[in-house]
């Protein structure tokens, strides 16, 4: 049975072994690897071009005798196929039409054939030698009325068109061969902007050297541009002859992703299987304004498309055969998250040495609290002024101890200043916020603050239960205090995250505030890997001694008072896991995913091995409560760099209202519980 879940389609390409001109043979071993597709719950298989009777027939493909027999073959298979695959195939086989031959691909369900499109560019050079044998695409929209077919199948008609599956929503197909996809405008260009959302080419392209790093580049660069699944199926080594050696190469893309690729050069039938996210791919459409705009402005005339059913696409217990990523914004790779790291901090670098050269002179201020996100803009701030050829004593590091700062933090928040040569201050706000709750006439905890200093305060403070301490008023003091005297002191760099921003997990007016702000879009999981890289490539010991232990130190705003022994207030004990919140954030925003959807990758991402069921809904509900609660803050954002495909900046990619609700999300992720 066809596996399709939450918009994902189940797609496989098949390389046969092939019996050259034994359509025959072809078409028995091809049922062979469908039987192998529906055990796998592929919805939809392709084979290489020509794959009935073999790609290199030469002029055997002007016999009549392989021409009947290919169509033969596919009769044959179409009837066969019915009992032992439930999907849709497409595959190869010369057809004679209107006294032409055609390159033809056809495209079938377990009722039947559904249709035919046949190559629009045939290669005549070198190795190739097509014109001697075929007639292309255009060639047959010569003719009004099709070829007779006896009325019982729709392969009269090899003209370009697309299929919609009516029975799967967002399900389109388009189909070339080989050579189209290598030309200045590829037929799958007009398909895709027709609608068809998965692609496929049935190729035989010959294997040398470096052509399959060309071949990959063109696979992932074309389903880019038609934000579309592309499948890509080469003939395999059972094709090679004479001077020419087929490796086989089959490739499912998705968007410029390459999601699966084949072992090139094996010896034995193969199935390369993946599932593409149809659902995905018509959100990226639909935010990709310019992607509708290319069919009026190119003037192109798009292909008709053929609608048909498919029936049996039933939500199965499948794993899926897609990788979904727990850490989205990390890359898995070491290689990859290296080159990510320097990239980022080069993006940051550069967007805050242009605001700097703009403003001029003065003096810039930032709050360096030990924590892992004001350590980063520290070390942007520094490499900044360093590319500018500014002595970094124009930055004024200064630490602010408050009620709940911990020696470990401020420790490593004198370390950095000093091995990092900025010029350095320490402004112990505790004094200053207990003036400020006698102006408020407020009694933090419920203590009275009559006659007592910090130290009279603080020691009544421990007497306070740890499960009684909370008490916002007395933590948006001391980041409103902070805030103001950096601003006092010059023009301050922000520290805050992407992470943070969409949570809410600021003060308005506080930390949430800045005149530039380094960090903006850089996810908190990602923050932890850019501290580790800057230490270990960009500064020397003893820094990176101080900046290894920052990256391990527990994320937290120490604002809450710390009793005798006890551990700094831990951020993630009170909004979740920042590793859930990114991931959830990755999907609800880069890819419109629904709760549910969301609920469902994150099970695939092996969260449910780490959280309970019920913890994963209740942080998702935590996430999207906040997330819509708390917009104006981000609309109030300072300007920052954009360094990735999420941004919350209210001037560019993030434009929500401050008072819409998440009611409709909630319901949703309620539904999904049932």
């Amino acid at each position: 049975m066809p596996f399709f879940h939450h918009g994902l389609f189940r797609v496989a390409c098949a390389v046969p072994r092939v019996r050259v001109a034994d359509a025959e043979a072809n078409a028995a071993e091809m049922l062979k690897l469908l039987a192998r597709a529906e055990e796998q719950g592929v919805g939809l298989t392709v084979f290489p071009e020509l794959s009935l009777t073999g790609y290199t027939c030469g002029d055997l493909f002007h016999q009549q005798r392989l021409i009947d027999a290919a169509l033969e073959a596919l009769h044959w298979l179409s009837k066969e196929a019915s009992k032992v695959y439930s999907g849709l195939y497409v595959l190869g086989l010369p057809r004679e039409c209107n006294g032409m031959l055609f390159n033809a691909a056809v495209l079938l369900s377990p009722r039947g054939p559904v249709g035919m499109a046949a190559k629009s560019y045939l290669p005549n050079y070198k190795e190739f030698y097509e014109h001697r044998w075929f007639a292309p695409a255009v060639k047959q929209r010569l003719f009004h009325e099709p070829a007779s077919d006896d009325g019982k199948h729709p392969l009269a008609d090899p003209g370009q068109k697309w299929f919609r599956c009516s029975t799967v929503p967002d399900l389109g197909i388009g189909i070339e061969v080989c050579e189209d996809v290598w030309v200045p405008i590829p037929p799958s260009s007009s398909l895709a902007l027709a609608g068809a959302t998965v692609l496929v080419n049935l190729s035989a392209s010959n294997d040398l050297i470096g052509k399959a790093d060309y071949r990959r580049q063109l696979v992932a660069s074309q389903s880019g541009r038609c934000v579309a699944a592309y499948l890509y199926v080469s003939s395999g080594v059972t094709e090679s002859t004479t001077d020419l050696v087929f490796g086989g190469h089959a490739m499912i893309a998705e968007n410029g992703v390459l999601l699966a690729e084949s072992q090139r050069f094996a010896r034995e039938s193969s199935l390369l299987v993946a599932d593409v996210d149809l659902q995905r791919l018509k959100q990226e459409r639909l935010r990709l304004g310019s992607f509708s705009d290319a069919a009026y402005l190119g003037s192109l005339t798009l292909p008709p498309s053929v609608s048909f059913p498919l029936e049996g696409c039933e939500p199965e217990p499948l794993p899926l055969r897609r990788a979904i990523p727990a850490h989205p914004f990390v890359p898995h790779q070491a290689d990859t998250l290296r080159e990510r790291c320097e990239e980022i901090f080069q993006i940051q670098v550069a967007g805050l040495a242009k605001r700097l050269e703009h403003l001029g002179g003065g003096p810039l201020s930032l709050g360096v609290s030990g924590g892992l996100d004001s350590t980063l803009a520290l070390l942007v701030a520094c490499k900044t002024l360093d590319r500018l050829e500014q002595p970094r004593t124009r930055l004024l590091g200064i630490t602010m101890p408050g009620f709940g700062t911990s020696r470990r933090t401020l420790a490593n928040a004198h370390a950095l200043m000093q091995q990092l040569g900025v010029s350095a201050k320490e402004i112990d706000i505790r004094a200053s916020c207990l003036n400020e709750f006698r102006l408020l006439g407020h009694a933090p905890f419920g203590i009275d603050l009559q006659g007592l200093d910090v130290a009279g305060f603080e020691a009544k403070l421990q007497a306070v239960p740890s499960d009684r301490r909370h008490d916002l008023l007395f933590e948006n003091v001391q980041a409103r205090m902070r805030t103001q005297l950096l601003m006092n002191h010059g023009f301050v760099i922000g520290t805050g995250d992407l992470s943070e921003l969409a949570l809410g997990w600021c003060t308005f007016n506080a930390d949430q505030m800045s005149m530039y702000n380094p960090n903006v879009s850089i996810p908190k999981t990602l923050v932890r890997f850019l501290v580790r890289w800057a230490a270990v490539h960009e500064f020397e010991e003893p820094a990176r001694r101080v900046l290894l232990d920052v990256a391990d130190t527990v994320i937290s705003p120490e604002l809450l008072p710390l009793g005798e022994g006890e551990r700094p207030q831990a951020t993630e004990h009170v909004i979740g896991p920042y590793e859930l919140h990114d991931f959830f954030l990755f999907h609800f925003l880069r890819y419109g995913a629904s709760p549910e959807k969301i609920l469902f990758l994150a099970e695939q991402a092996a969260f449910d091995q780490k959280y309970a069921p019920q913890e994963l809904r209740q942080w998702l509900a935590v996430f999207l409560r906040r997330f819509f609660a708390q917009q104006y803050k981000r609309s109030t954002l300072p300007d920052g760099p954009k360094v990735g495909s999420i941004s919350l900046s209210p001037r560019g990619d993030w434009r929500m209202p401050s008072d819409a609700v998440a009611e409709a999300w909630l319901r949703s992720l309620e539904k999904a519980q049932d």
